[in-house]
């Protein structure tokens, strides 16, 4: 039997600093699809599987992305990004960072994303500040969700 899952699109844009060198500073974006393969399973983990591109200014230009956002804004109050992608120097890199959802102050908080990358041995290369814009892509991002089965 088939299972129901959701898939959507998501751009998210915004300035990268460089851990080391706070006066290095980049543009950085990522575009992607997050699909949940069985609904009930989502409603269970808040789990969903990631695919997509990045570009971060002198860093990673236009690499793909694998990982999962994981979706709790009522229970757990959070979204949560983990993806990995390789840089420009041909080494792993990974990108963790949280929506902390507040219900006083909703779109602020489900629209702005903070995260660090992190290299292949755990130790933060960047810190980044992301937002969602509304005005640009919003509708676009309504329009992308739709039912996916597995």
């Amino acid at each position: 039997m088939k299972k129901l899952g959701f898939e959507f699109e998501e751009v998210m844009s915004g300035t990268y600093t460089r851990t080391s060198h706070p006066d290095e500073t980049g543009e950085i974006r990522f575009q992607g699809r997050a699909r949940a393969e069985d609904l009930v399973q989502h409603i269970r983990d808040g789990m969903t599987r990631l695919e997509g591109t990045l570009d971060m200014e002198r860093f990673a230009d236009d690499v793909p992305i694998t990982g999962s956002i994981e979706i709790r804004p009522l229970l757990g109050k959070i979204i949560r990004y983990d993806f990995t992608f390789t840089g420009n120097d041909g080494n792993p890199y990974r990108f963790t960072g949280q929506k902390d959802i507040r219900f006083d102050a909703l779109a602020d908080s489900m629209t702005h994303l903070t995260g660090a990358i992190t290299d292949g041995a755990g130790n933060e290369v960047a810190r980044a500040n992301l937002t969602f814009d509304l005005k640009s892509d919003f509708l676009p991002f309504l329009v992308s969700w739709k039912p996916a089965f597995s």
